[in-house]
């Protein structure tokens, strides 16, 4: 009897950035680690805030699991690099080893700025100029899809930083060492009142995270 191999589950790595024990943890926090193209970098950094003191690791990491949510919901395979919200780290190179892992078809990395308050606008960046075949076109056409998924709900394109919603970087561990599509969202600036009034509230997180995984359905073709 002939047997049909069911099609492979699409796997989505989603990287909240930052913890919540960050802040406590300085010298675990502050060990250089590799962070591709020869550089070392510190294991994790805190993060940012809102004015008021909303932490962008709380937001990262809300976000985050509003979006597995909705991606699941479609049949994707969901992997977080992090299940929790008050612990240390993982490592910048520990989060692209999870993604490389999974052998994920995107990783979706969620930030938020600490630009400037008179800033605004969100911004997605990619591995430039691209150290493995999929940090080339697979990690670009990840990105575009980003952009257009975060501009459709009606955010604005970064004002600030970057050229029509997009960064090419080199100095991001994350990326540098994913052999994956892997792109990183900084969702706006924090430290504008606008933006930071809707990252606040769960009916802002949720329009980031619906807008994150429409771009990254659209990547994948769903």
């Amino acid at each position: 009897m002939h047997t049909s191999t069911p099609p492979r589950q699409a796997v989505v790595v989603l990287d909240p950035g930052h913890n919540g024990g960050n802040a406590s943890a300085a010298a675990a926090i502050n060990r250089h680690v590799p962070a591709g193209r020869g550089r070392t970098k510190p294991c994790n950094t805190t993060g940012t805030s809102t004015d008021a003191g909303y932490p962008e690791h709380a937001f990262n990491f809300d976000v985050a699991q509003r979006t597995g949510r909705i991606l699941s919901a479609e049949g994707i395979r969901v992997v977080f690099t992090r299940d929790a919200d008050d612990e240390v780290g993982p490592c910048v190179d520990e989060r692209a080893a999870i993604g490389n892992a999974a052998e994920a078809d995107a990783v979706v990395s969620i930030h938020a700025d600490g630009a400037a308050a008179g800033a605004r606008g969100f911004h997605v960046a990619y591995s430039a100029p691209p150290l493995n075949t999929a940090q080339g076109q697979p990690a670009r056409r990840l990105a575009d899809a980003l952009v257009s998924g975060l501009a459709d709900a009606g955010f604005p394109v970064a004002d600030y930083i970057g050229a029509a919603g997009l960064s090419a970087r080199d100095d991001l561990a994350g990326l540098n060492l994913s052999e994956r599509p892997a792109a990183l969202v900084e969702c706006g600036n924090m430290r504008n009142a606008t933006e930071a009034a809707a990252m606040s509230t769960p009916e802002g997180r949720q329009r980031y995270a619906e807008a994150i995984a429409a771009g990254t359905l659209d990547f994948l073709g769903r």
